[in-house]
């Protein structure tokens, strides 16, 4: 009796997954750990390995396929196993030589029209008599989609002219000589022109991140940002002072780091911000495990600094470096995304003064970070009012209003600020 492993989705952290991508297809051969799946989420593109070597038997799910965790994704046969066959009966053997024929002719048009075309989208391009070269696909490799030919068809009826016929007695001609005007304006109009438009079809991380932040945004938590400023005269003043000596220990000291270890220092005066929300409960944690929200080229990654309450300064700075690097690289892996319990999105970085972020689910609040700009402020000294320039930056903290109030995010930022400000 043959015996088989089966190929199932991790635990992942965060909203639905899809497979992206198969390595392998049923019938090759796979080694134990070698990758044979990619799989997208919103956060990381991840590859799952086969947990045994064999053949790859059977595909549970199909590419762009939506796929939670504990699902079967595939089922390897043993090495040193037969492949278990029934008789082919003679039904199933004509059966298998019409597809087999449907297949080549598949292949052929898909060929000559340089695009690939499902058996309905074939069906409805005859039935319309449709040049399938001018339609502009937004599938997969601009794969001609069944949606695309649907919208052609209206914008050819919408660009349609719209005029009842004239009699061939009732030309233009003889209706100027019988100083006739016609009742209809008539417009001559150019065919409808190819679009100048430019369309990329969205990753599956791209759709992902759409989906995560419609779901936290209108779908799970009630949104609150508070703004605040913060003066970065003396945490620039340290960073000046000790990044050379930061610097021969092969660690970058960024401003970034200041403000990891300034919002695991802010969560202890109100643990409320580094919480999440539960039906029945608000679950505090008494770990900080600061998200860092890091561009890439496809998106936005979230990698996670673990356990920042108890790491120094330079601590901080050197695992910032590692983690965004790796997310940089395209090379993190699902421990390195999973766990937050509090993000910040330094959005400064692309030149944002301020912005209002949309919660990480499932956490309570986002902290965010805008440009570091010198400006006007008037300042007390010896009691009199004094206007100076000095280097200051917007700070928002976007809450979840079911589990934090507006007086805890204040008392938040008023502590995140005073840390900054009087930074030692």
């Amino acid at each position: 009796m043959s015996r088989t492993v089966l190929v199932t989705m991790p635990e992942q952290e965060g909203s639905k997954s899809v497979v992206e991508k198969w390595l392998k297809a049923p019938g090759d051969l796979v080694g134990i750990h070698e990758p044979i799946v990619e799989i997208s989420t919103d956060k990381v593109t991840i590859e799952i390995a086969s947990p045994a070597t064999g053949e790859l038997y059977k595909i549970f799910k199909e590419e762009n396929s939506e796929v939670m965790p504990g699902e079967k994704l595939a089922e390897i046969l043993l090495f040193g196993e037969p492949t278990v066959r029934t008789p082919t009966s003679p039904l199933q053997k004509i059966q298998r030589e019409f597809e087999k024929k449907e297949q080549q002719q598949e292949s052929q048009e898909s060929q000559d029209s340089k695009t690939l075309l499902s058996p309905a989208v074939r069906k409805l391009i005859r039935k319309n008599n449709i040049d399938v070269s001018k339609i502009h696909g937004t599938g997969k490799k601009g794969r001609v989609t069944h949606k695309d030919v649907i919208a052609y068809i209206k914008m050819s009826e919408t660009h349609r002219i719209q005029e009842p016929p004239m009699r061939p007695s009732e030309t233009l001609s003889t209706m100027k000589s019988k100083n006739v005007r016609p009742t209809t304006k008539l417009n001559v109009q150019e065919p409808p022109q190819p679009s100048d438009s430019k369309f990329v079809p969205h990753s599956p991380m791209r759709k992902q991140i759409a989906n995560h932040m419609v779901q936290s945004m209108l779908q799970t938590a009630p949104h609150v940002t508070a703004i605040f400023e913060a003066n970065m005269t003396n945490v620039i003043a340290h960073r000046n002072e000790n990044k050379q000596a930061f610097s021969e220990q092969g660690v970058k000291l960024t401003f970034t780091s200041y403000f990891a270890m300034a919002t695991a220092l802010a969560a202890q005066a109100v643990p409320e911000v580094n919480s999440r929300w539960h039906d029945d409960r608000l679950e505090i944690f008494p770990h900080c495990n600061v998200g860092i929200a890091t561009a890439v080229d496809n998106g936005l990654i979230v990698p996670v600094l673990k356990n920042v309450q108890h790491l120094s300064l330079i601590g901080i700075a050197n695992e910032l470096q590692k983690i965004t690097q790796k997310a940089r690289e395209g090379n993190l892996g699902g421990q390195d995304i999973q766990g937050g319990t509090l993000t910040i999105t330094n959005h400064g970085v692309s030149g944002s003064l301020i912005a209002t972020p949309i919660i990480n689910q499932p956490q309570s609040a986002i902290l965010g970070i805008g440009k570091m700009q010198k400006r006007v402020v008037v300042n007390e000294i010896n009691g009199q009012d004094c206007i100076q320039i000095q280097p200051m930056i917007y700070v928002t903290l976007t809450i979840d209003h079911r589990a934090l109030d507006g007086f805890q995010a204040n008392k938040f930022l008023t502590a995140f600020v005073n840390i900054l400000e009087n930074w030692q």
